[in-house]
């Protein structure tokens, strides 16, 4: 008993040393709707009982566009935070500044090359080195859908396009808002993203948006995609500009609306509203994509805080590599784990299904990157895409312009 007992002071006085060194994390993020703030507090009970602390600075507005922005201001004032929630693109360009930590010793303790699909590795890595951790997979080519509406309309699933006109029309006939949508450039383009696959399939979709083929850019494919975004516009409700997306998420979950097209983020705000799949809501992929998957992956960067990694952010990394906290996280913020090797049977019905579809699109080469979230083209092009859809949208292009313009921006920013 007595050497039980000099062993535990010694263990307590060890921790006691360690939560003294612990200093706290500031991590730059943009999750700051309910499900998502649900989900980062996952990740900060995680580090707490770690004994280290979390400094939040949120930086509000989907996409994350903002949040880089003021990223931008703290890097250029020399005090950059702890950590900062990235996508894509945005990564390897901090990457090639240098202004990123080499998380190399973690990832080969912990096997991260073997349990990461290479489509995310391309953006969790740079030069060889590792320098973000994939927190979790989102994918965009979802439907969501009112189950009340659907039955009493008599709607079954759609399963090609003009199934599913047919279902918005119906809904629309019935009085409802068929599709709850929120007039934001990245929201249409989210929509965009589903619509050119559907329309022309992964090896299209490969072509226009990956490899900037500017061929498939100006054919005529494109031109009947943007017709078909001019189809979705009649669907839509007069005040639909400017509408945050959670704002929309909620027209479904009040019976308002029939349908939203939006990544899977969504979920957590049906769940969080005490809402559960295949009961009040349904999830399924975008009518002609379900063999695929477009995907964005919430990664968070550590930016240099001297010559080596700090104690916390190697806390912070681990943490969010733990099988354990990629099903609790997901199993809130709605998405799926980043890593491919775990029992998803926590997760809820529309998880599931989204993280066998997630691994069997990455062993059939099916898995691409969202163009409309960072994931297929620089910031710069994607950007410019943004505004060609948006004005299209909007009514300030027909489809025939709308595709000469979407060349001449992608040649203009390459």
């Amino acid at each position: 008993m007595r050497k039980f007992t000099a062993t535990m002071t010694a263990v307590a006085a060890l921790c006691t040393a360690n939560l003294a060194q612990a200093e706290d994390v500031e991590v730059l993020h943009w999750w700051t709707a309910g499900g998502e703030a649900a989900a980062l507090n996952v990740l900060k009970d995680d580090l707490g009982g770690q004994g280290i602390g979390w400094q939040d600075m949120p930086v509000a507005g989907g996409g994350g566009t903002q949040a880089m922005t003021v990223l931008r201001a703290r890097v250029t004032s020399g005090n950059p935070p702890t950590a900062v929630q990235m996508l894509g693109f945005d990564i390897t360009d901090w990457a090639k500044e240098g202004a990123l930590a080499n998380l190399n010793a973690l990832a080969e303790a912990n096997g991260w090359n073997e349990v990461v699909p290479s489509a995310l590795q391309k953006f969790s890595t740079y030069e060889g080195k590792w320098v973000a951790a994939p927190v979790n997979v989102h994918s965009t080519n979802w439907v969501w859908a009112d189950k009340s509406i659907m039955d009493e309309l008599g709607i079954a699933q759609p399963t090609n396009w003009d199934e599913f006109v047919a279902a918005l029309q119906a809904a629309k006939d019935a009085g409802y808002v068929a599709l709850a949508h929120g007039g934001q450039a990245w929201q249409d383009a989210t929509i965009f993203d589903a619509v050119a696959l559907t329309t022309g399939g992964p090896e299209f979709y490969q072509k226009a948006f990956i490899d900037l083929d500017e061929e498939a850019l100006g054919s005529d494919t494109m031109k009947e995609a943007f017709d078909r975004m001019a189809t979705l516009r009649s669907f839509v409700d007069d005040n639909f500009s400017g509408r945050d997306w959670n704002l929309a998420t909620a027209m479904v979950i009040n019976d308002e609306a029939a349908f939203q097209l939006m990544g899977d983020w969504a979920k957590g705000e049906f769940l969080n509203a005490g809402q559960t799949p295949g009961e009040d809501f349904l999830c399924y992929r975008f009518p002609g994509t379900q063999d695929q998957v477009l995907f964005n992956s919430d990664q968070f960067a550590m930016f240099k805080q001297g010559d080596e990694v700090s104690t916390e952010q190697k806390a912070l990394a681990e943490a969010i590599m733990s099988p354990a906290f990629q099903i609790a996280f997901n199993k809130v913020k709605g998405s799926v784990p980043a890593r491919t090797d775990l029992d998803a049977s926590e997760l809820d019905a529309c998880g599931q299904q989204g993280y066998e579809e997630f691994k069997a699109a990455d062993k059939s080469n099916n898995l691409f990157g969202s163009f409309a979230h960072g994931h297929a083209n620089p910031a710069a092009v994607k950007n410019a895409m943004y505004d060609v859809i948006t004005a299209h949208f909007n009514g300030e292009f027909d489809s025939e312009t709308a595709v000469q313009e979407l060349v001449t921006a992608v040649q203009i920013n390459m």
